[in-house]
């Protein structure tokens, strides 16, 4: 596990470590027992059976969005709820309890500076410092910025244009020009772009702290990256729908990620999505016993 982990972590795939730290008998994970899970809602390694690993595939993709650590509680019976935890209440489970640390790993964000300036090199090494992932291309294009966090142009005055286009196409969050005013507005009026796309340009790049010195210019642009960056949503983990879409299990109610990688059948037409393997084969023998009209 810790080998895959790390293979992930050096392709910059994020995912969510889950490990079991309490299994109340009857369960078929045990304590320790860890898993991963991706971005496509596929799960490496084992924490619960069916119906737990649906609840914990729902749950682990609601974390890669908040970006925050959960302790779940997946019990067979309602309990109420508990400080600190997440208890949800699985009708499928075989009559155990769970209890599921799940961690999110996010890869380090992507900043891109251009240029071999002083302040480009000072602005490597203080991002570096900071945990960035940071890239120094010959040429930027729309494949290199993608999935950027900050593009920062600090080549004075060669291939600005094209960096700052890519940038502004590719909707980077943060775009910097390191330039005086006056230039900097030209540079920017030479774009050809509209008023909505170039005001998200920041130039003079960087807060205004009276920075003098390459390491003080730097400074002053990090932490107005810092400052502006994309915050984790923080919505409550159980606001699955707002992450992935989801259905009912005819069977049991519960609530199940709609994704290829959960159970599902299809019968007259309609595809039913399910929590486990058991609500799935008591729906297969008798699918009118479940439709909307024989449960009102």
């Amino acid at each position: 596990m810790e080998q895959r982990a790390r293979e992930l972590r050096e392709s910059r795939v994020p995912y969510v470590h889950a490990r079991v730290v309490l299994a109340e008998a009857p369960t078929s994970a045990k304590p320790g027992a860890e898993a991963l899970i991706l971005p496509d809602g596929t799960i490496e390694g084992f924490v619960g059976g069916n119906c737990a690993e649906s609840t914990v595939r729902a749950q682990g993709l609601a974390l890669l969005d908040s970006g925050e650590s959960l302790l779940l509680r997946i019990t067979p019976e309602p309990e109420a709820e508990q400080s600190g935890k997440l208890v949800v209440h699985n009708p499928c489970l075989s009559g155990g309890t769970l209890e599921i640390f799940m961690e999110p790993v996010l890869p380090a964000p992507t900043m891109i500076v251009v240029g071999d300036s002083p302040v480009a090199k000072a602005l490597l090494g203080v991002a570096g410092h900071l945990g960035y992932h940071t890239v120094s291309p010959r040429q930027v294009d729309a494949d290199v910025v993608a999935d950027a966090a900050a593009v920062v142009v600090a080549s004075h005055g060669r291939d600005e244009e094209s960096a700052l286009i890519a940038a502004l196409q590719a909707d980077v969050p943060y775009v910097g020009l390191v330039a005086s005013t006056k230039r900097g507005q030209a540079v920017i009026g030479s774009l050809g772009m509209c008023q909505s796309h170039t005001s998200r340009i920041h130039s003079p790049a960087g807060l205004d702290i009276g920075a003098r010195t390459p390491d003080e210019v730097a400074l002053s642009i990090m932490s107005e990256i810092v400052s502006l960056r994309p915050r984790p949503s923080g919505r409550s983990v159980t606001e699955t729908t707002a992450v992935a879409e989801t259905a009912l299990d005819p069977v049991c109610g519960m609530s199940v990620v709609m994704i290829d990688a959960s159970l599902h059948l299809d019968h007259d037409g309609v595809r039913h999505w399910f929590c486990g393997s058991g609500c799935l084969r008591a729906f297969a023998s008798n699918p009118e016993a479940y439709q909307p009209s024989a449960t009102s």
